[in-house]
């Protein structure tokens, strides 16, 4: 039986940290809108910030539909399935947000990303979710399977960029800037990256 957590701590939150992919889920407001769901596994993206807020790293790619639908009303639904070990299934339901990169919190932000800081590849915003509710479920349909390793495509691909290149490329993108139903999505041309130095621990 499922149970409900009040915050983000203790075995759930190891549970999700350990988690090497999770899922997005996000739609507009409008009810013949596109829903969309995304998968998010790059290596040390994913932070728990405390215990009713979590970020991840949202990386150059086709679309930005996830960005689009926080910035028109910020519903979203984070997922992790247990695809080894005892079955588990977590849901974070909550208000997201999307934190571009010339935001006054960007480099602080980053400090909690340390596995991939200095600033990753292809970074174009942080997306923050306030937890609303939170719940598990038991999982025995997941099938196990086995993590080998994380593909280096990615970084590959958009280790070469830099601020205005990238910035290119999403302006030569169909839905970046704007969602498949016409929403505002990243901000173009591409806000340059806040580099200032913040110290640790701050």
């Amino acid at each position: 039986m499922g149970k409900t957590y009040e915050r983000i701590e203790g075995r759930l939150r190891t549970f999700i940290e350990e988690q090497k992919i999770f899922f997005t889920a996000t739609a507009p407001l409008t009810g013949d809108g596109t829903v969309n769901l995304s998968p998010k596994g790059v290596s040390g993206s994913f932070a728990v910030l405390d215990e009713m807020t979590i970020g991840y790293l949202d990386f150059a790619g086709s679309n930005a539909e996830t960005i689009a639908h926080v910035r028109e009303n910020g519903r979203i639904t984070l997922m992790w399935c247990a695809f080894d070990g005892p079955p588990n299934i977590v849901r974070i339901h909550g208000q997201g947000e999307a934190v571009f990169r010339d935001d006054p919190r960007w480099a602080e932000l980053l400090q909690h990303f340390p596995a991939v800081n200095p600033e990753p590849h292809g970074l174009r915003a942080i997306i923050l979710v306030t937890a609303e509710l939170i719940r598990d479920t038991c999982g025995y349909a997941v099938p196990l399977m086995d993590y080998r390793e994380d593909r280096t495509l990615h970084a590959q691909r958009f280790g070469r960029e830099d601020d205005a290149s990238l910035s290119a490329y999403f302006q030569k993108k169909e839905h970046v800037g704007t969602s498949i139903d016409g929403l505002p999505g990243l901000p173009l041309p591409l806000p340059p990256s806040a580099h200032q130095d913040v110290p640790q621990g701050t």
